[in-house]
């Protein structure tokens, strides 16, 4: 590889951020010669907060963290200093956080009488533990594209178990099988506490203010070079010795075209797509906008280069069928300690102890969780925010007679007062932006072998994928960058996907 060789990250979320990191650190890559070009205006991608007291906050969702896995999250913030506590890594301050607020969920299920739910016992029968234990071990080629469904009775997705795992996860029962089961392994130490979602180590702030953040700051500290508001629109390419060869990226960058030239020796990343591609916002009067793939260039840029290359996999296969890959979130502002107030009289948990509370009952399957405050570095002291989301949001509510997605945040803050029977003085001023997320669990529909492209595809010469649409060679970022030849491959399954999710 050339002294000179550049790197070029197309998208620019965690995957992209902490990839980058990996060729410096590990690599010695400069990263003056490494370029990530992101079509937002921020970094991040799914892992973004944004907003202030008087709009209102937002972000779109979270990833569930735990100190048994991640190995590899958790090795690289060991190494990025902290921007809020000098002298100390993202890791250190984490790890001094969750030490000093401890998850023990106490109201982890409510039913429709507000009682909270004893849930030690999950409610599993002989047959459900039969079948998952068969489902757990089956092998996954025999699975093939198989559903939940096709492996699990009906009754198990009435079981408690299942609300939790399917509200920590996001799963649905018409998702794959193979996926479910991958989850099963990953996190078979969340059984014995996923009821007070005990293994969960939660950031200081939001994960972008927490995580995203200090890796921008760093990364821009090693010259590596961040552009935001540029599209990559198409990649250029030739095939040389049977081997497909990017030659540029073609950019729309401020809204003007532009071409970058890459060699032969370079090397490009692209993120095929992204698991909150079309996602809109609406507010307290409007609910949000019915985007589409149509409405985002997220899934394009995958769809030419698959077309006719079977080893870049098929994004057909998880962007067909929004009503089983959507879901809407919301994210509440307060000016006024009363909702939190009542929470911790309801709960017994102060805000930052409990995790996600879900109400069992709730046509939308909604669920809300309280963070330590404040959850944004710039949050006056005076006000509060939590999120919550909910995995039907195309069903009618139990006090809104309509749709999640016909809603406003007015209607949601007055379904989830309804569940919780809080007057209406505890929400008085507050500010509820929710977003709809139609493909925010694409990556969990039913797939066959080779519908995920792998890391590096077969026959390919300077050019790799990266994102949660990736045959990931274990459940957690990889790096391995060679300096012998020009191949890098890595691996991309955001376990979060389980929003608190996350996925």
């Amino acid at each position: 590889m050339r002294a000179q060789s550049k790197a070029y990250f197309v998208g620019g979320g965690i995957g992209s951020l902490a990839a980058a990191a990996f060729m410096i650190r590990d690599g010695g890559f400069p990263g003056k010669d490494i370029l990530i070009l992101e079509a937002a205006s921020r970094l991040g991608g799914s892992l973004d907060a944004a907003g202030d007291p008087v709009r209102g906050y937002a972000l779109r969702g979270g990833r569930m963290l735990t100190t048994d896995n991640y190995e590899c999250t958790w090795d690289l913030f060991k190494q990025i200093p902290s921007i809020t506590h000098a002298g100390k890594s993202v890791f250190d301050e984490t790890m001094e956080f969750n030490e000093h607020h401890k998850a023990d969920s106490m109201a982890r299920l409510v039913d429709r009488r507000r009682t909270k739910i004893a849930v030690t016992s999950m409610g599993l029968s002989m047959q459900d533990r039969v079948e998952l234990l068969k489902l757990s071990n089956a092998d996954e080629a025999e699975m093939g594209n198989s559903r939940i469904t096709d492996w699990l009775s009906p009754a198990f997705f009435e079981s408690e178990f299942w609300y939790m795992w399917v509200t920590t996860f996001a799963f649905q029962p018409w998702h794959s099988a193979v996926e479910l089961r991958r989850y099963l392994h990953r996190f078979m130490m969340e059984f014995s506490r996923i009821e007070t979602l005990g293994g969960v180590k939660r950031t200081i702030f939001n994960q972008y203010d927490s995580l995203v953040l200090p890796l921008q700051t760093w990364l821009q500290a090693q010259g590596v070079q961040l552009v935001t508001n540029c599209t990559v629109t198409d990649i250029n390419h030739r095939v040389v010795d049977g081997l497909f060869q990017v030659t540029g990226l073609h950019c729309q960058h401020d809204g003007k075209a532009e071409d970058i030239v890459v060699n032969a020796d370079d090397l490009v990343f692209v993120q095929n797509a992204s698991m909150t591609d079309a996602s809109s916002f609406g507010s307290m009067t409007a609910a949000p906008a019915k985007l589409t793939k149509a409405d985002s260039g997220g899934w394009s840029l995958w769809e030419k280069l698959a077309a006719a290359r079977p080893g870049f996999g098929n994004p057909a296969t998880f962007n067909s069928s929004i009503s089983q890959s959507c879901w809407e979130s919301f994210t509440v502002t307060l000016t006024n300690t009363a909702f939190f107030d009542a929470m911790f009289a309801f709960s017994g948990n102060e805000a930052g102890t409990g995790g996600l509370v879900t109400f069992k009952d709730s046509a939308w399957l909604m669920s809300i969780v309280l963070a330590h405050q404040p959850h944004f570095i710039d949050q006056p002291a005076n006000v509060q925010v939590f999120w919550g989301y909910a995995l039907f949001p195309d069903r009618v509510g139990n006090f809104v007679a309509k749709p999640m997605d016909q809603c406003n945040g007015a209607d949601i803050l007055h379904e989830l007062c309804g569940h919780l029977r809080f007057d209406s003085e505890t929400i008085e001023g507050a500010n509820c932006i929710p977003c709809r997320l139609p493909y925010t669990t694409a990556e969990f529909m039913p797939r066959k072998d080779g519908d995920r492209p792998l890391p590096v595809p077969p026959a390919t010469h300077n050019f790799a994928f990266i994102s949660q649409f990736v045959a990931p060679r274990c459940l957690e970022w990889v790096v391995t960058i060679s300096y012998w030849q020009p191949e890098v491959e890595l691996s991309g399954d955001e376990i979060d996907h389980g929003f608190e999710v996350t996925g």
